[in-house]
């Protein structure tokens, strides 16, 4: 007998279990693949309404040209006169707000209360600076004045024109848009962590053929993106239902809210704007009273030139104030290349300033949801912000198509049931030390709680793939019982 053998038998203890070695790629690996083949539908339908929405201001230059501009000829008459003119072919509704003509050859926007429009929206007619006459209307939306064409793509980004349930999908897709890229960026890296080739991180390879092509541009081109993604996400969330409320929560508890001028004569202090500030939406009172803004339509041009005096002017918004304790409130609108905008309410019968707003004394958070606001609606820089997101849903577009194209390779060639292709083997969280895992438990918590829709679908990724592992492991042991029968019939 060799030695080995007899120190084999001198040690009676069991052989030990080979040791696993610590990494978070499987488990990452295999929420990436689920979360891309699951998920992803959700993120390529508003990746492509994204898209299109980003041009949407250009797209509606080009569209209601007729409406916003005017061959200029002469000094422009007074702004109450145009009122006055818009609210001669309206007199069935309500005088709101005035958007004078900020250029030479620009319109003037007089907006009248429409309650048949719908929440959020005006009726904006077009007039004429120099000839006070009207060129004709169009209904408006939210705080940007969208008009239709842009309206209508932007219904359609947020929620599929369904309404609030239509906007379930847009809040899925964001919610899971930063975990992918986060995930994808480090699997990519992870790939490339051991490879002395570095540049292959950051640039195609035109030699790879087949699925490898594939997956070489998904890495490289996601690598690329990746911020873009995550700043796509967090400000998608802040105006979504559920996420947006508790982003909305988390400021007003941080003394983050954005600040708004004090709307009421007699009464001091700053007020806040709600949740959806500086988004698409407007909020607007819709019970005014029609003689009183008639009377203050007068006041307005004097109004509009102590906002001048105290800097607030270009192109700006004044309310109509249709209650007799309400101040006119006159606010620069939110024009490309301009990263401060502010805004006074003033007392349109002693001219005194009620309250002054300067973007400049704003908390830091609220300067930040601001921009990334636009910035995210393609405004803060014009044709070049709209180009760049533009391009960025492209090559999102592509990402999630060849992440598709690399499954398909991977798919199953004979019939197998329902089948998602081969995916990653299970098991990863054992392949994180247990300190890891009960803080990503922790983790995953309160993101969840943050992010219900992310919560909830990641617990329902569990709950199925942990259906399927039972499904699979009883089969697998049903199999081995067969064979063992069968191999004792045979004895």
């Amino acid at each position: 007998m060799s030695t080995p053998e007899l120190e084999r038998i001198a040690d009676p203890s069991p052989p030990t279990r080979p040791t696993i070695p610590r990494s978070w790629r499987p488990l990452i690996l295999r929420l990436h693949f689920y979360a891309g083949i699951l998920i992803a539908p959700f993120i390529l339908i508003a990746t492509i309404s994204g898209g299109l929405y980003a041009v949407a201001p250009t797209i509606e230059q080009l569209m209601y040209r007729d409406y916003l501009h005017v061959d200029a000829a002469g000094a422009a008459a007074p702004v109450s006169d145009q009122i006055r003119a818009a609210q001669a072919e309206r007199p069935d509704l309500t005088v709101a707000a005035v958007r004078p003509a900020a250029d030479p050859g620009d319109t003037t926007r007089v907006m009248f209360t429409d309650p048949t429009l719908g929440e959020s929206k005006r009726l904006a007619v077009f007039v004429d600076p120099a000839t006070a006459m009207t060129i004709g209307e169009l209904p408006v939306y939210g705080s940007s004045g969208a008009l239709p064409v842009r309206s209508w793509i932007s219904e359609l980004h947020r929620h599929l024109h369904l309404g609030e349930p239509g906007r379930l999908y847009s809040e899925l897709a964001a919610s899971w848009l930063w975990v992918i890229a986060l995930g994808g960026v480090f699997l990519w890296f992870e790939r490339y962590r051991r490879n002395p080739d570095r540049a292959r991180l950051f640039t195609f390879d035109r030699r790879s053929k087949g699925r490898n092509r594939s997956l070489n541009w998904h890495g490289v081109a996601g690598i690329w993106i990746a911020v873009g993604l995550i700043f796509l996400s967090a400000t998608g969330l802040t105006w979504s239902t559920y996420a947006g409320k508790n982003v909305s929560d988390l400021r007003a508890a941080m003394s983050w809210t954005t600040p708004t001028v004090t709307k009421t004569i007699g009464s001091s202090g700053a007020a806040t704007a709600g949740d959806h500030s500086g988004h698409d939406g407007h909020s607007m009172d819709m019970s005014t009273d029609a003689s009183t803004a008639d009377f203050n339509v007068g006041r307005i041009d004097s109004v509009l030139d102590i906002a001048a005096a105290n800097g607030i002017d270009g192109a700006v918004e004044a309310s109509i104030p249709a209650a007799e304790d309400a101040a006119f409130v006159v606010a620069q609108t939110r024009q490309p290349w301009v990263m401060s905008n502010d805004s006074i309410s003033i007392d349109g019968s002693t001219g005194a300033v009620v309250d002054i707003s300067r973007f400049s004394d704003w908390p830091l958070a609220a300067k930040l949801s601001a921009w990334g606001i636009q910035l995210h609606m393609g405004t803060l820089f014009g044709v070049a912000n709209q180009l760049a997101l533009l391009a960025l849903a492209v090559a999102l577009a592509s990402v999630i198509v060849r992440g598709y194209m690399m499954w398909w390779k991977r798919r199953p060639t004979r019939a197998s049931g329902l089948s998602a292709g081969r995916p990653p083997l299970r098991g990863g969280i054992r392949r994180i030390s247990p300190v890891s895992a009960v803080v990503l438990a922790v983790v995953a918590g309160a993101v969840g709680w943050f992010v219900p829709l992310l919560g909830l679908s990641l617990v329902a990724f569990l709950a199925v793939d942990v259906v399927l592992g039972s499904i699979s492991r009883a089969r697998t042991r049903a199999a081995v019982v067969h064979d063992s029968q069968h191999e004792s019939e045979l004895v």
